[in-house]
């Protein structure tokens, strides 16, 4: 072998190792989804995540890859939370209460990020808003604040109302302190409520037919994922026994809902991209405050007014982002 051959066979050599270095220097962060099916009800907030997090640099399949996850119910959330964790993840991305639960009775140490959750300090899943103080932290939309302010409007287009029955699930973490805050609401208005409980989707008949028996002139869907993915079947429910509703999701306006009342869940989820970099950059959870939502709708859809003989007063159209004619 001549010299000019046995130096370019060295110097190939010499470079190997450091091609192979450099790479793997671009660690492929691993963030596991946890949410509940189907996955095509959370297509325009999760498309929003996504976009945010190309604009911040990763690329699916290249230095990011994201396991997805997803219950087909309730039960199934601490398992499925079990194997993200197994797989050791290097973030859980569980987008409210519901979820956030399982991945905290999954890991203490592995972050969890959150968009919507309904009431992260009440729940006592962080320690307070500024300063979370574990391995939890996200957006909230602070159910709390936003039921109340849901009872109000629905008052405010059945001005005649005096009963109003309130649709929640025992299930739903945030709902323990959520439905205090609705009686509260409902004092204050001058209103009596009749608090319906259901965990399943199998439980709105009978919910609907307790509503109806006790003569309420119309009802709050508490927000929980379960409320978020039955929106058909709420909204045939409430048209069968003629109750107009209000929920916190403009998916339930269009599925056929009379009005809903909510944060942007888009806006919420592009911003939680954000405290997923921020943390796959090295930022503790504990560090991060939980950010409030700063963008809300008022979605009234008019058609089912009109089915439902109610006419929405005039104030409160104006008032409307969106009206579905």
């Amino acid at each position: 072998m001549n010299r000019r051959a046995i130096m370019t066979l060295l110097g190939g050599a010499a470079a190997w190792p450091l091609a192979a270095r450099a790479q793997h220097s671009t660690k492929v962060a691993r963030v596991g989804f946890l949410g509940l099916a189907p996955a095509a009800a959370w297509a325009a907030p999760i498309e929003a995540l996504r976009a945010r997090l190309r604009d911040l640099g990763y690329v699916e399949g290249k230095n990011l890859v994201i396991e997805w996850r997803w219950a087909e119910n309730g039960n199934e959330l601490s398992e499925l939370a079990a194997q993200l964790v197994h797989m050791d993840v290097d973030l859980i991305f569980a987008y409210s209460s519901t979820e956030v639960e399982a991945a905290r009775r999954a890991t203490r140490t592995i972050p969890i990020v959150f968009a919507v959750h309904a009431d992260p300090v009440g729940v006592g899943h962080v320690a307070s808003l500024p300063r979370p103080g574990g391995n939890i932290t996200g957006l909230s939309d602070l159910l709390t604040d936003l039921a109340p302010k849901q009872l109000e409007t629905l008052k405010e287009a059945i001005p005649l109302a005096r009963r109003i029955g309130v649709l929640w699930n025992p299930s739903t973490p945030s709902h323990a302190v959520a439905v205090p805050a609705v009686e509260a609401a409902g004092e204050k208005l001058g209103l009596e409520l009749r608090m319906v409980p259901a965990r399943t989707a199998e439980e709105f008949d009978g919910a609907f037919a307790t509503m109806t028996r006790e003569r309420v002139n119309g009802f709050l869907a508490v927000a929980s994922p379960l409320t978020n993915l039955q929106r058909a079947q709420l909204a045939e429910l409430a048209l069968k026994h003629r109750l107009p509703g209000i929920f916190s999701r403009r998916e339930n306006v269009e599925a056929g809902g009379l009005m809903s009342y909510g944060a942007d869940r888009t806006d919420l989820y592009r911003r939680a991209a954000v405290y997923i970099d921020k943390i796959l950059k090295g930022a503790r959870p504990a560090d991060l405050p939980v950010e409030q939502a700063s963008r809300y709708q008022l979605v009234i859809n008019l058609k089912t007014a009109k089915v439902l003989d109610l006419e929405i007063p005039p104030t409160l159209l104006a008032r409307a982002d969106e009206v579905i004619e």
